[in-house]
Formats: C-alpha cells, sequence, structure tokens
C-alpha cells in the first residue's frame, strides 16, 4: 500500500560546526585587529583619487558575497571552512566601518564605534558557545550527519576515525530504531561499511588537533603545577597593578581647567576609572591569594574580575581607548584561559573549595 509522508522542515545542525564557527571568529578578529593596525602604521591611506574612495568595506561585502555563494555552486566539505574563512574576514572589513554608517558626518573614528564592534565579537562568541554544545542526537541528525562524512568516500579521504564515527553513528540509529525506514537505510549503509574492501586513508590530525598535540607537549614539559601557578601570579599581578596605576594617574589629571565638570560624560568616565581601581585591586589581592596557597580562593576572585573586563568594562574602555584596548583584552582573555586550565587540571583543589564554601 502507498504510504504518504509529510516532509520533515526542522532544521539539523550541521556537524563540524564548532570548527566552522570558529575559524569564522579568529578571521573576524584577526580582520579587524590587522586592519585597524595597518592603517595606523600606515597614516590611514586612501584608495581611489579626488572623486572616488573604494572603502575597505566593500572588500568585505566581496568576500561576504563569496562566502554566501561557494556552498551553494560546490558541494565539497572543504568548501566549509574556507566559506567560514572568508565570512569571517568579510564581517571584519565591513563592522570596521560602523562608525561611517552610523553618524552623519561619515566618521570612521566615531568613539562609540569601537565598543559596538567589541559587542557584537562578544554576541558571536556567546552564540558560538551555545552552538558548538553538543544537541539532542535522534536518527534524523545521525543519518544527516553519516552523508555528510560518505562524501569523503568520494574524495578517496575516508580514514579510520571517519569510519569508526560512521559505524557508530550507524548503529545509534539501528538501536533506536525510531522509524522503520531510516533503520532500514542505516543497516544498508552499515552492511556496506563493514565490507573489508573500503579503502581506508590514514589518519591526518587537523590545525587544531595539531596545536593542541604542541600545546600538551610544551605543557608536559615546561609547565607543571608550580610553573603555572607563578605564571598566573605574575600575570595577575601585573594586569592589577597596570590597571590602579593606569586609573590613578588618568583620575590625577582631570582637573576643572582640563574638562568641564557639568558634563555627564565626565562623571561617567570618572566611574570607569573608579571600578578600574577596584577591579585591579581585587586582581592583586587574588594574586596574593594564589602566591600564598590559597588557590581557590585567588582562582576564582580572578576569574571573576577577567570575565567582568571582558563583558563589561572593556566595552566602555574601547569608547575611550578605542582600539588600543584589543592587546589589553586580549591578555585578559589569555589570562582567563590560564586560570580555566589550572582549575581544570587540579579539579581535585577546585572540589574541595566547592565543598568548602558550599
Amino acid at each position: 500500500m502507498d504510504r504518504y509522508h509529510h516532509a520533515i522542515r526542522q532544521p539539523v545542525r550541521r556537524p563540524r560546526v564548532g570548527t566552522y564557527l570558529l575559524l569564522t571568529l579568529l578571521s573576524f578578529a584577526l580582520s579587524v585587529s590587522l586592519t585597524r593596525l595597518f592603517l595606523a602604521l600606515t597614516g590611514y591611506p586612501q584608495l581611489g583619487n579626488s572623486v572616488l574612495h573604494i572603502s575597505h568595506v566593500l572588500w568585505g561585502g566581496l568576500l561576504l558575497f563569496f562566502a554566501a555563494m561557494l556552498p551553494l555552486i560546490l558541494a565539497n566539505r572543504w568548501v566549509y571552512r574556507v566559506s567560514a574563512i572568508m565570512a569571517g574576514v568579510g564581517i571584519g572589513l565591513f563592522i570596521d566601518e560602523v562608525g561611517k554608517f552610523i553618524t552623519q558626518s561619515y566618521d570612521y573614528f566615531f568613539p562609540p564605534a569601537a565598543p559596538i564592534i567589541y559587542a557584537f565579537f562578544l554576541i558571536c562568541v556567546l552564540a558560538y558557545l551555545q552552538i558548538k554544545r553538543p544537541g539532542p542526537r535522534h536518527s534524523r541528525s545521525e543519518l544527516y550527519t553519516v552523508m555528510e562524512l560518505m562524501e569523503e568516500v568520494l574524495d578517496h579521504d575516508l580514514d579510520f576515525q571517519e569510519h569508526n564515527e560512521i559505524k557508530k553513528r550507524l548503529g545509534f540509529v539501528i538501536e533506536r530504531d525510531e522509524n522503520p525506514d531510516l533503520t532500514q537505510l542505516a543497516v544498508d549503509l552499515l552492511d556496506y561499511f563493514n565490507d573489508d574492501q573500503i579503502n581506508l586513508s590514514p589518519t591526518l590530525p587537523d590545525w587544531r588537533q595539531k596545536i593542541s598535540t604542541r600545546w600538551q607537549f610544551i605543557e608536559t614539559k615546561y609547565l607543571d603545577q608550580q610553573r603555572l601557578r607563578k605564571l598566573l601570579v605574575y600575570g595577575i599581578g601585573i594586569l592589577g597593578v597596570s590597571s590602579m596605576i593606569v586609573s590613578v594617574v588618568t583620575m590625577l589629571e582631570f582637573s576643572p581647567s582640563s574638562s568641564s565638570w557639568t558634563d555627564p560624560e565626565v562623571y561617567w568616565f570618572a566611574a570607569l576609572q573608579a571600578v578600574h581601581l577596584i577591579c585591579g585591586g581585587v586582581l592583586l589581592y587574588s594574586a596574593y591569594q594564589l602566591r600564598n596557597g590559597h588557590e581557590q580562593r585567588g582562582l576564582r576572585l580572578s576569574n571573576i574580575i577577567l570575565l567582568v573586563y571582558l563583558t563589561i568594562i572593556n566595552l566602555f574602555l574601547f569608547y575611550y581607548y578605542q582600539f588600543a584596548i584589543i592587546i589589553v583584552a586580549t591578555y585578559q582573555f589569555i589570562l582567563l584561559l590560564g586560570v580555566l586550565r589550572y582549575q581544570q587540571l587540579y579539579p581535585d583543589n577546585s572540589k574541595e573549595y566547592r565543598d568548602v564554601i558550599s
């Protein structure tokens, strides 16, 4: 008897989406940073003449166009990586000129432009962290992944790791038996992949695996617990001291002769420097606690303050100091990764601290 099936429109997350989004984020950050650095070093040159001005937003739009068209034209899996990089560079070149788009004077140096760019990047990071989390597994999504991985068979690039992944996903579909048609398809595909005649290529590590392997070697050889703790103490302490010094020096430069105290923006700036000073003091205290053996207290405080810096304070610092804060934000991010890595490597101490405060 003929059976009628309703079309299923429920979206399915693409496999390896975390890798593609990470490439987009890295390309985005590098394109904005390198563009600003290049323009600052070269005196902000312009491509054009007395009539024309070929702004780099046009190159960004062109890259975004190619990033959108390539996956529509080509079916190869490597296209997604190329498209992700193009999209990141394109959006970076595009949003770098946001100051021109939101001002009547076409002001590239409009002060709110820098925090807008930084806020947009933070939103992209939060979206990446949310999307990369594993979603619910069901037969349809597993078979979608299998079908995409089967492209490696056509390219003669199926390795042992991908082969095992396909077999595990097909086994999951068969075990769940959610839909007779999908189950039968999984059985037939599994028979094919169980055939000894399939030629497999050697598993080659991708760029993330290479970086991870190299970093693990460096970490094992040079960064034991004591050295990593010292680096965190010095790193957090330097950031705390420098934050306090910058805040104090900036506040001392304020005077009625140099600033209008009736301007509300002055009070906002003073409040920012006060918060900056307090956060610097807390970082210095956390470095002191970490140095004296109170690891979890110091790590927890520094973790909180670094997150406050990266998500809140830097937005305002970008407004006043513009893209000079990129270096500081990068340093803060590296410190945060170091703190998280320390807590990951030595979880017993973290558990002990949680038991104490609970």
